[in-house]
């Protein structure tokens, strides 16, 4: 018996190792090649490299929805770029809280939204994917409605996305944190062009990402790529093509700073303050992109507000990180133009601002002090066009709103803390009355500009979209 089963483990072990070697040699095909790149007869060009951008590439549809709402907030600092809104909504400043209608959770980023006909969008990040995402949304209820978005991968910098979108009956148009535009349908979504400024104008994207937004004049769209050879260019918004371009002379790099349009002894001027100087460029149809002037003397290294047209021939400029404050002035004899800075100081010594831009409103500058200001460090604070080193008013001890947004909305100023609160003020000749705060979120970095429409005011920190009802 003991004989018979040693046979058959014998017999078994032998088939086993059989199998296994059997497994190793046998090749179900012995009829591969290894062929060649170019051997499979694909077409030259289509191969993909692994660092490429296809913009707008994936789209989803979540949902439909129609709306009967008409306001608009429909670019960086609203349609007239000054952050003032004027509306016969009437916007509540009593006790009782603002109700949150709607929050939705982004990637961190700082970007802020546009708003137009009931539909809300902004540019998120999704670092799950790896990708800049438009996103739409109801004004009304927060559903999502569509996103399209493209592979980039990048790493966290202070959050990625940074700037506003610009909409119209026609077209979305976004610039992601790594120079990419798209323009895309605002209603279906589709994808109607775009354009990478690394590429097509050898930009070299600042430090933290970009920080432009979108700038539209008429049917143009007006950005400052500062590339090697190029440093501003107008686009058409229909086609994408390029209308204009304006040769970078002065040498800028892109900066974070938004181009603003301003009418300069009588002529509409592009302004644009880059990592190197500040200019102006004709913004005439006759003669659009021609460089009419350029600065030197105020070169901050970081600059992230846009310049602020003072009168027809003065611009407040300002930056963070030790920059301060200047005054440009811009004159005009015959054909020649000239462009001098009047004025400079420290951020300890006048109207000052890190981030944000100051908005000028009933002969008042309204900042926020940075915090190398001094005693007024983070305190809204509001200078004379006419004395831009003593204050007229500033915000009381413990309302410090560090990096924080504000705007105005008819004869009240909105300022959100970076920490998530809002803070409401009447806006008097020479003064403010604090009339309301609210708590919206315990916020992280709350830095992203705000957007109105309709009654609802939508702010958002690091990671949060909230939308308010304010009227």
């Amino acid at each position: 018996m003991k004989q018979k089963t040693t046979i058959v483990t014998i017999f078994v072990a032998l088939l086993y190792l059989s199998v296994i070697v059997w497994w190793h040699i046998y090749s179900p095909r012995k009829d591969f090649s290894v062929q060649a790149p170019g051997a499979d007869n694909r077409p030259e060009g289509l191969a993909r490299k692994a660092n490429e951008v296809l913009i707008g590439e994936y789209f989803m549809r979540y949902d439909e929805t129609t709306s009967s709402l008409t306001g608009k907030w429909s670019s960086f600092r609203g349609a007239s770029s000054s952050n003032i809104v004027k509306t016969s909504d009437p916007i509540r400043t009593s006790a009782e809280e603002y109700p949150v209608l709607w929050s939705v959770e982004t990637g961190e980023g700082h970007a802020a939204p546009v708003i137009y006909n009931g539909l809300v969008y902004f540019l998120d990040y999704d670092e799950s994917l790896s990708s800049d995402a438009l996103r739409c949304f109801s004004l009304e209820s927060g559903k999502e409605l569509w996103r399209r978005w493209y592979r980039v991968p990048m790493k966290r910098n202070h959050g990625f996305s940074r700037t506003a979108p610009t909409v119209s009956d026609d077209y979305v148009i976004t610039i992601g944190p790594q120079g990419h535009v798209m323009c895309c349908d605002p209603l279906s979504g589709n994808l109607k062009w775009s354009l990478d400024m690394q590429q097509t104008f050898k930009t070299e994207v600042p430090f933290w990402y970009a920080g432009q937004c979108p700038y539209v004049d008429g049917n143009t769209l007006v950005v400052a790529p500062a590339g090697e050879e190029v440093l501003l260019a107008g686009i058409d918004c229909t086609t994408g093509e390029i209308a204009w371009q304006t040769p970078n002379t002065p040498a800028y790099k892109m900066s974070h700073s938004s181009v603003m349009q301003m009418t300069l002894n009588g002529k509409k001027t592009y302004v644009y303050i880059g990592v190197g100087g500040v200019c102006g460029i004709s913004a005439e149809k006759e003669d659009a992109g021609t460089l009419l002037w350029d600065v030197s003397k105020w070169q901050p290294s970081v600059i992230a507000p846009s310049p602020l047209q003072l009168s027809a021939n003065s611009i407040f400029l300002v930056a963070g990180y030790g920059a301060g404050g200047a005054l440009l002035r811009v004159d005009k004899a015959g054909a020649k133009w000239t462009a001098s800075i009047t004025d400079q100081y420290k951020a300890n010594e006048g109207l000052s601002s890190e981030q944000q831009t100051p908005i000028l409103y009933n002969n008042m500058i309204i900042t926020i002090i940075p915090k190398d200001g001094g005693s007024l460090r983070g305190k809204v604070v509001c200078y004379s066009p006419s004395d831009l080193h003593n204050p007229v008013w500033s915000s009381g001890a413990d309302e410090r709103f560090g990096l924080g947004p504000y705007m105005v909305i008819n004869d009240y100023l909105f300022a959100f803390k970076e920490d998530g609160e809002l803070y409401v003020y009447g806006i008097k000749a020479k003064s403010m009355d604090l009339l309301k705060q609210q708590r919206i979120m315990d916020g992280e970095d709350a830095w992203g500009p705000m957007a109105y429409a309709d009654g609802r005011l939508i702010v958002r920190d690091a990671h949060h979209v909230v939308c308010l009802k304010i009227d």
